[in-house]
Order: C-alpha cells, then sequence, then structure tokens
C-alpha cells in the first residue's frame, strides 16, 4: 500500500488547523501556502471533510475553516476515510471475490488483510490531538519490540 496525497494532504491540513484555529478560523490558503499543498486541491479535501462532519466553514471576513469538536476527538482514521483513503492492502482491495483470475483469494491474502486490521488500528488509535502534540512516536512500540525479537532468532 502507498497512501495517495489525498490521505497524506487531508492529515498535515487537519494537523494545521487543529493548531492554527484556536484562535480564529484558518483560510485555506494560509494551510496551502504552509504545507505546499495546492489550493484547489485542499478546496476539494476540505469540501470531504466538511460533509464528513470533521471541519466547520465560516463565511465573511476573518472566515476560513474550524474543527468541528475537539483535535482529542478526532482520529487519523476519521480523517482518511473521510477523503476516501483506503487502509487496505490486498490486492482484492476488500471485494467479495478474490483478486484471482478464478475468483479464488491468493496464497497471502490473510497476511496482507491483517496488515490492513493493524494499520486500521494504528489509525483508529492515533488522535489529531497526539499528532500536533508529538505523541505519535513510539505509538507502534509492540510492533518495534516484536522486529527485534525476530531479528535476534534469525
Amino acid at each position: 500500500m502507498k497512501l495517495s496525497t489525498k490521505g497524506r494532504y487531508a492529515v498535515m491540513a487537519m494537523a494545521d488547523l487543529a493548531r492554527r484555529s484556536v484562535k480564529a478560523p484558518v483560510t485555506l490558503a494560509d494551510i496551502a501556502s504552509r504545507q505546499s499543498i495546492s489550493l484547489s486541491y485542499l478546496e476539494q479535501l476540505f469540501a470531504r471533510l466538511r460533509k464528513a462532519g470533521l471541519v466547520e466553514s465560516v463565511r465573511g471576513p476573518g472566515g476560513g475553516y474550524t474543527l468541528s469538536r475537539a483535535a482529542e476527538s478526532i482520529r487519523v482514521f476519521d480523517i482518511m476515510a473521510a477523503v476516501d483513503e483506503s487502509v487496505d492492502v490486498t490486492r482484492c482491495e476488500g471485494e467479495a471475490k478474490g483478486c484471482m483470475d478464478d475468483g479464488r483469494r491468493c496464497i497471502t491474502h490473510d497476511l496482507w488483510d491483517e496488515l490492513s486490521r493493524h494499520i486500521y488500528l494504528f489509525l483508529g488509535s492515533i488522535t489529531l490531538e497526539d499528532v500536533i502534540a508529538g505523541r505519535v512516536m513510539g505509538a507502534a512500540r509492540g510492533a518495534n519490540e516484536m522486529a527485534a525479537e525476530v531479528m535476534a532468532a534469525e
């Protein structure tokens, strides 16, 4: 799985918004400038984020966007889902039919399906507040310890 710009930029923009919108609404032009994201692309993303209820728009002078709820209640997975970013790494991408030409699942399907579940759980456990407060490093510590054990066993 390769994370597309859609998911990456949506999370970057939301983190920027979470940091800056405490005092007043933030314009998309300001976010676009700070994060080096195309304004037109950001407008498309924010239309989806607004539809999902993650942001609110404020019209008029001094207008812009604010979070619709506290950053500690918005999970990274919520943002990814709002912009239709998949975390499914199987070749069949969750289709009921398997990924093989004859409709069967490939021999490694369960491996990739389980990885997708771990990604979902990880992104669902990290909030926007965690991201802006720098509390993400070490969040997958259990996975790192397991990797060290595997390396030591070899």
